[in-house]
Parts: C-alpha cells; structure tokens; sequence
C-alpha cells in the first residue's frame, strides 16, 4: 500500500508570483497611502475644500461596480474547478462587461474634472488624486486584458490543473484591484 498525497487545500490561489506582486504592489500603494496622509495633516483645508469637488457618486457606483465584477470572478474560479467551460465563459465575460463600468464612469469623471479646469496640477491634492486613481485605472486596464486572455484561454483549454491555477491568478490579481478601489475610495472621496 502506497502513501498518496493529497493536494492541499491550504494552499494559495494562483500563482505564487502574482501574490510577490500583489504584496509588492500593496506595499507601493501603502506609502502612496501615507504621502496623502502628510499632505492632508499639512494642508487639511486645501485637501477638504478640494475633496468635496469629487462626485462621492460616481465613487460609490464604481465601487458597487468592482465588487460585482469580483463575484462574478468568484463564480468563474468556482465553475473552473467544477470544470464548466461554458459557465466560466459566461461569467468571465460578465466581469468584463461589468467591470468596464468603472472605466466608464472614470472617464465621465475625468472628463469633468478637465472640463472645469481641475487637472493634475491644479493642487496638491488634485496630483495625489488623479496619480492614484490613474495608476489604480492603469492596474484595472491589465485587470481587463488578462480576463479577455483568459476568456479566450477558456474557450480552448481543459478546465484542469494549469488552467485552474490561471483562472486564479488573474481572479486574485482581480480582486487585488477592488481592494485597492475599496482603500483608495474612502481615503480620497469620504475623510
């Protein structure tokens, strides 16, 4: 009688060098974190007086977006492990769709902000603004890209082993995204 081993559940999803990233990129985002909170305790009028010119709207919709579009993710990786080809399409493609609402609205609030002649220079807190929430929407472009790879990828390959560990790798990098925009929503709209 042999010993077999079973695969362990107590392991982390994905792939060991999307969570390096995902730890490294937390990190970068904690020291952007504290910049702003200097700024703000040296300059907390300046920093209240331009933060009520954000849409609180428009943040909340898009984090209302970010968190569907992270169950539907979950529900991808979870018909990927059932080995559901069709229904990992179906949700991926509804993370995509869903998940792009957040680009939209980011736009429509650029595009305000521009139009009112508030940019990256117009102060202090408008430079921690827009350089965060663009490289956040930066992080949520390759977000998009690897869950179109992926809806392709999908479409192709078994729902076993190597593409179950992808699935959640890009689901982690995903939800990696959406915690980011739950961090950076409160800290720039709401204090």
């Amino acid at each position: 009688m042999t010993d077999a081993v079973a695969p362990s559940s107590d392991r982390l999803p994905g792939d060991s060098g999307v969570w390096t990233f995902i730890v490294a990129d937390l990190g970068a985002f904690a020291v952007f974190f504290l910049l702003f909170a200097v700024g703000r305790a040296e300059a907390p009028q300046l920093y209240e007086q331009s933060r009520q010119h954000l849409n609180v709207t428009f943040g909340l919709i898009n984090t209302l977006i970010l968190l569907t579009s992270s169950l539907t993710m979950v529900h991808a990786v979870r018909a990927a492990k059932a080995g559901k080809s069709a229904r990992v399409v179906r949700y991926l493609v509804l993370t995509v769709l869903i998940g792009s609402g957040f680009a939209v609205i980011k736009a429509i609030e650029y595009s305000d902000k521009i139009r009112a002649g508030v940019t990256l220079v117009t102060n202090e807190f408008y430079t921690y603004y827009f350089a965060f929430t663009g490289i956040h929407l930066l992080h949520f472009c390759v977000g998009i890209g690897a869950l179109l790879f992926t809806i392709g990828k999908a479409r192709k390959s078994r729902m076993a082993g190597p593409f179950t560990t992808w699935i959640e790798a890009v689901g982690t990098y995903w939800h990696m995204v959406d915690l980011l925009w739950i961090m950076l929503f409160p800290v720039i709209y709401l204090l």
